[in-house]
């Protein structure tokens, strides 16, 4: 098990106030070093700040991608690696337009577009606003890769440690640890003799894990004065076997990703995570990125794996669909029905999701991807069986969904 990121929360202002940046990347550099000694690896250090139509104010959101741009430099000289700019918001639709202009100033800031959640119940403009972004995101590069950096939201509360979907929403600064922890499954199901064996061994593994970063988090918390929000456990993936969920998925008992058990056994996994004590902080699921995933990625491309297949996953379990590869031709409308049903999931299941979708300029349905990343695994452009949405949903502002009956 990995840190994927210690993520730390604040509003760095507009102008950036570099003192606040600079007590960030100290507070960072030291949380390291003490997750590190405890026998913890730290991927990254990360920054999410409040959503940035608060940041710089609705009257200049022309500003963003030069606060894009600008946090981008401040955070370099600070060593933070990342920061998360949060999301777009309804209430001002002009927010989301200004996303793929600052995301294309920048390389390292992330954000995201709010969709539904139990506010407002499901914007439907909001979905068709964070569909634009992500087809004008796919041309700002030509391997389509800026749409790792832009997640829809829908349910989706602040705290959250995990990038596009990372946000703050109060003025005292605040962290949280997002593990990479697809191991831990795999080793609990090795030698299980039972699902509960297996399920048990995942607790404790995450308990005792859980334990020595609260050690750690909460001495930080007390030495800082700062929050400690949590952990958010959900099982993320590393693009080799041995730290895949896929391989989890199929060493609890599924023939292979996409085939029938495949849903049982994600049920099962997060709900080991559900049952683990510690402070819980964002998704606290799983995660099935097809990109950031070896096995997820080959069973794409035997086609055994589909989109809809990921979708319906996600009623039992993590995250949503996450780093999708699509064909280039893919329209913002198609984009907008599969945001829709993200959307009335995570509103009828009172749960958060996310869709990060990565349509391929040039490359057509079972063609390879053919990214150059460290933590992608290559495999095929995947189909969308979606077309543009009709009247009513193309009449309708939002509308309310409210959870199922207990």
């Amino acid at each position: 098990m990995r840190i994927r990121s210690i993520t730390y929360f604040c509003n760095p202002g507009w102008p950036l106030d570099q003192a606040k940046l600079r007590t960030a990347g100290s507070f960072l550099a030291e949380a390291k070093s003490a997750f590190e000694a405890e026998g913890f690896e730290v991927q990254s250090t990360r920054l999410a700040t409040m959503p940035f139509l608060q940041v710089v104010g609705a009257d200049k959101l022309d500003e963003t991608p030069r606060l894009a741009e600008a946090l981008q430099e401040a955070l370099r000289s600070v060593g933070i690696a990342y920061a998360c700019l949060g999301p777009a918001q309804p209430e001002i639709a002009g927010s989301y337009g200004v996303i793929p202009e600052a995301i294309a100033a920048s390389q390292d800031i992330f954000f995201s577009g709010m969709m539904a959640d139990t506010r407002f119940g499901i914007s439907v403009s909001a979905v068709q606003a964070c569909a634009q972004v992500v087809t004008r995101c796919a041309t700002v590069t030509p391997d389509g890769f800026a749409n790792l950096r832009f997640a829809a939201l829908a349910n989706v509360k602040p705290g959250s440690p995990f990038f596009p979907a990372a946000y703050h929403d109060v003025p005292e600064p605040a962290f949280a640890i997002a593990t990479e922890a697809a191991d831990l499954a795999i080793e609990a199901f090795a030698n299980a003799k039972s699902v509960t064996d297996g399920q048990w061994g995942l607790i404790a593994a995450l308990e005792e894990n859980a334990r020595r970063l609260t050690v750690v988090g909460d001495e930080m918390s007390r030495r800082h004065s700062i929050v400690f929000g949590g952990i958010d456990f959900s099982l993320a993936p590393f693009p080799q076997e041995a730290r895949s969920i896929g391989a989890a998925l199929e060493r609890l008992g599924a023939p292979r990703v996409g085939q029938h058990g495949s849903l049982a056994a994600a049920a099962v996994l997060t709900e080991a995570v559900e049952r683990a004590r510690f402070t819980h902080a964002g998704f606290s699921g799983l995660m099935l990125p097809v990109l950031e995933d070896a096995v997820l990625a080959q069973r794409a491309v035997e086609g055994t794996l589909t989109v809809k297949d990921l979708l319906l996953y996600s009623a039992v379990c993590g995250t949503g669909l996450d780093t999708v590869p699509l064909p280039g031709d893919t329209t913002a409308e198609q984009i907008a029905g599969v945001l829709l049903d993200i959307s009335a999931l995570a509103l009828r299941l009172d749960k958060p999701l996310t869709g990060r979708l990565m349509p391929i300029p040039g490359k057509k349905v079972g063609e390879a991807t053919d990214f150059h990343f460290d933590y992608f695994a290559n495999s095929r452009v995947m189909a969308l069986e979606a077309g543009a949405l009709q009247p009513p949903f193309t009449e309708t502002r939002r509308f309310m969904l409210a959870p199922r009956r207990p």
